[in-house]
């Protein structure tokens, strides 16, 4: 985008052959300039467990598109922190595993003090290809988006295995319903974020979760999300059991959803109860006491089950207003 307005900008100046010229000779200079630019602007953080193996591929491949390449060590028991150093990474230690949220809380801090037009997250196993970068960040420099997730569900190469699909199609379902925002691929973690986004977002997520917690986030500031298709690569196999990753992922959503959506929760459960006690009505002996009772216990914490979850929804969208009109 950038080349195209800068060599016509250039022709504009010169004529004749001395244009053509002076056009192919400066038109690496240009690019290279421009490029130099923009990935001084961009600051990448990668979360890492144990990834000593793959996380210097990561890292000097994306040095090509960032001037920042900000590695959050999670507590790993390998020489990971030593091998991102040596690759050229800034390296931040946590001194143990506090898991993938608290490690991007960390790198977004990190990341804010260098006050980037984009930060870009990519994860350290190396699934994914940091030449796509500019890629994904192309929706921001456009200023179409504020979050761009990478989705490897809208490119057809790619060989997803059939139980990360399955585990995936179920919580792309729970996040796109609970959220209000609809996505292919909600757990992907190769994203990129504007200035706003990053000024805005602060994760309560502490483990895998965290990427469905992005599209809360997004849509408690109205951000704006776009996703591109990326290619992925599965070679190692997986360092955790996956119904195991999966049962925590679902967990952590479990959280959000109470945090995020009380009215949700507390609203359905109060209909239930209500409606629970109106069936039994009909086959009640309004003279037998016992059962009457029964009847106007589950009817009246019906009501006040639903009642809470109106005003904790009411109270949680103050305070985000409020919170909203101060960033």
């Amino acid at each position: 985008m950038y080349a195209n307005i800068s060599r016509k900008a250039h022709l504009q100046f010169t004529n004749g052959k001395t244009a053509d010229i002076a056009s192919t000779i400066n038109e690496e200079v240009i690019l290279e300039a421009e490029k130099r630019a923009i990935t001084q602007a961009i600051v990448v953080v990668i979360p890492a467990y144990n990834e000593a193996q793959n996380i210097e591929f990561v890292v000097r491949q994306s040095l090509y598109y960032a001037d920042k390449i900000i590695v959050i060590d999670d507590g790993s028991t390998d020489n990971t922190a030593a091998v991102a150093e040596a690759a050229g990474a800034i390296v931040i230690r946590h001194p143990y595993n506090q898991g993938k949220g608290v490690a991007l809380t960390t790198g977004f801090e990190a990341a804010s003090q260098f006050k980037p037009k984009q930060v870009v997250t990519i994860d350290g196993d190396g699934q994914h290809n940091p030449h796509e970068i500019m890629t994904l960040i192309e929706p921001i420099l456009s200023a179409r988006a504020d979050i761009v997730i990478g989705s490897r569900y809208l490119s057809l190469s790619n060989r997803v295995p059939f139980l990360r699909i399955c585990g995936h199609r179920i919580f792309n379902f729970i996040t796109n319903q609970f959220s209000g925002i609809s996505v292919s691929d909600s757990q992907s973690g190769f994203r990129a974020f504007s200035p706003r986004a990053i000024s805005v977002i602060s994760f309560d997520s502490k483990g895998f979760s965290v990427e469905s917690e992005m599209q809360f986030l997004a849509d408690d500031y109205k951000l704006k999300v776009v996703e591109v298709p990326i290619n992925i690569l599965y070679e190692d196999p997986p360092k955790r059991n996956v119904i195991w990753h999966g049962l925590l992922v679902l967990n952590g959503m479990k959280q959000m959803v109470w945090y995020h959506r009380p009215f949700t929760i507390l609203g359905v459960l109060g209909v239930m109860l209500q409606l629970t006690s109106v069936l039994l009505l009909t086959v009640v002996d309004v003279d037998n006491l016992l059962q009457l009772t029964l009847f106007m216990m589950l009817f009246i914490s019906g009501m006040l089950i639903f009642m809470s979850g109106v005003m904790l929804q009411v109270i949680r969208n103050y305070f985000l207003k409020f919170w909203r009109q101060r960033r």
